[in-house]
């Protein structure tokens, strides 16, 4: 059990790190452009993908007209709407040609990395970067973790997208009431 106790406090403790190195300014645009937007597309691969369709579903709770891209009922992406890529590498190759489909269309891209030197940067109108370890990352910048295989920045990105919705609710003066009218009722 010691060292089920001495790996939570390391984990806590990167992760601790990892939101204090977070740019608020970065945070504060991601915000402001997720609240303007018409409509939000997101994409993510792997575990980074299931972070980023956990955001997807809170934000529909939130009332925001969102798709995940690999459903088969996401709709055209259009000028007015975000799009946010989840790419901890900023460099998965599949990612890039949606990236460029993005900004053909016309639409703001949010890239969120860990990564921010990356070669989807070329792409991004902003980029949100989380100092976190992720799989296949370059950024020698990012918090160390002891964790495998981008451990680290997956889980934080989970736990900063929960925030992001705190904070959208709070900007846009919804509560925890508003949000739960609006979940699944069929299940």
């Amino acid at each position: 059990m010691k060292k089920y106790l001495d790996l939570c406090e390391t984990i806590i403790e990167e992760h601790r790190r990892v939101f204090h190195k977070l740019d608020l300014t970065e945070l504060s645009q991601f915000l402001n452009e997720l609240i303007k937007a018409n409509s939000v597309f997101i994409a993510g691969i792997g575990r980074e993908g299931i972070s980023m369709r956990s955001f997807a579903m809170r934000l529909a709770h939130l009332g925001k007209k969102v798709y995940w891209v690999w459903d088969d009922t996401t709709v055209a992406l259009l000028p007015g709407d975000l799009f946010i890529v989840a790419d901890g590498s900023a460099n998965i190759p599949s990612l890039e040609h949606m990236l460029q489909k993005g900004k053909k269309a016309g639409a703001k891209i949010v890239l969120i990395t860990s990564d921010p030197k990356g070669s989807h940067k070329k792409y991004a109108d902003y980029i949100l970067h989380i100092h976190a370890t992720a799989y296949l990352s370059r950024n020698l910048e990012c918090v160390p973790t002891i964790q495998i295989m981008g451990n680290q920045f997956e889980q934080h990105l989970y736990m900063l997208a929960d925030i992001i919705i705190m904070l959208y609710m709070d900007e846009v003066g919804l509560t925890p009431s508003d949000l739960e009218k609006r979940h699944r009722n069929i299940e």
